[in-house]
């Protein structure tokens, strides 16, 4: 893999694979057939929490947000080792940011057949986070590591004492400072709870996924590098845990509190954990390229699918998918299959992109 970091690359397609089987369906497709029963209870794992509570697939974008952090602190610091310097990069980190939020609102304009104004898209987070990061990449990590509790402080604070009428209960649905914000910055809420400001909180996730990536190429040992991310892990995980447990802060992904950003960042940094030592210290890697194919196009496969996955992938392959299918199965199961065709179809693209040499970057 030329000198990288295969953990990265892997988590990152992992990543990708997870979010294409949702617009594939897979997931929908799945609860359709286990509802009412106890593999439900599974199948809901990749669906959000409602609201207070923590579900597997709560962790994607956080693992998103993380995943961009190390990769943009890996970029800067091998361009470092070729001379340019912090302030010469920082037009091209300006740029993509740009490229982030407008791929977030053409999504968003897209799919609502007329130009939108909304934040809540994980590339519009993102578009802010990378900002931030990137203002504190050179400081050490202690620095970092305190700037990231400050935010959660920050968001901790205005969401219990803005004491804005109407929007003064912080933890209660479409009550709360966040949905506040929402009505100031674009005019409108979310029907579903997200609210825009999340980008303060998750910003916390992108700088430790830039100090990740400073320990995985320092020249600590293997061993070291497992240690300080065994740690970091395990103690975010129990702070986050233990403010909800004990009713300080609950967890709730909606708004991304505390409680909830640093639950889910001390949980990705333990599956980063056992990524590096599966793949980089282990060496199994036999398989690695089915995610590391999708994660090389990571940007290009998300905007594909999220612009047109619902809208015209998934009804074009059921056209010629469910006939064919419904032959001999169930319709549910018919429909199953039909998302699977069409998640690998996503995998399909991204490996011949891939075998071509072809990486669409910003």
């Amino acid at each position: 893999m030329n000198g990288r970091l295969l953990s990265l690359d892997v988590m990152r397609g992992i990543i990708m694979i997870l979010l294409a089987a949702e617009s594939a369906a897979v997931y929908t497709s799945l609860h359709t057939i286990t509802d009412g029963s106890a593999m439900d209870a599974i199948t809901q794992q990749f669906f959000h929490h409602p609201w207070h509570g923590l579900r597997f697939w709560d962790l994607v974008q956080p693992a998103f947000m993380f995943m961009a952090g190390a990769a943009m602190y890996i970029a800067f610091s091998r361009k470092k080792e070729k001379g340019q310097s912090w302030k010469q990069q920082w037009p091209h980190i300006l740029k993509r940011c740009v490229w982030l939020l407008f791929w977030a609102l053409a999504i968003y304009s897209v799919l609502s057949e007329k130009p939108v104004w909304e934040l809540w898209n994980v590339l519009a987070q993102l578009s802010v986070t990378t900002l931030i990061a990137y203002l504190i990449i050179q400081r050490s990590a202690k620095f970092q590591v305190l700037v990231s509790v400050i935010l959660l402080i920050i968001t901790e604070l205005a969401y219990r004492y803005s004491n804005i009428p109407g929007y003064d209960q912080p933890f209660t649905e479409h009550r709360n400072f966040g949905t506040w914000m929402d009505l100031v910055l674009m005019g409108k809420t979310n029907s579903d709870g997200w609210v825009a400001i999340n980008f303060i909180p998750t910003a916390a996730h992108t700088i430790w996924g830039c100090c990740t990536g400073k320990l995985l190429i320092s020249n600590k040992t293997e061993n070291e590098k497992m240690k300080w991310l065994l740690l970091a892990g395990a103690l975010a995980t129990a702070i986050g845990f233990g403010l909800d447990l004990t009713g300080i802060s609950p967890i709730i992904k909606r708004i991304c509190t505390s409680s909830f950003v640093l639950a889910s960042g001390g949980l990705v940094i333990l599956m980063t954990a056992v990524c590096y030592r599966i793949t980089d210290i282990g060496g199994w890697n036999k398989y690695a390229w089915i995610a590391v194919v999708v994660g090389m196009n990571s940007l290009f496969i998300y905007i594909l699918f999220e612009i047109m996955g619902y809208t015209w992938i998934n009804k074009a392959v059921a056209v010629f998918t469910m006939p064919l299918f419904g032959l001999v199965l169930p319709e549910q199961w018919a429909q199953l299959l039909t998302a699977l065709v069409t998640l690998f179809g996503y995998w399909w693209l991204c490996w011949w992109l891939y075998k071509k040499k072809i990486f669409f970057k910003i």
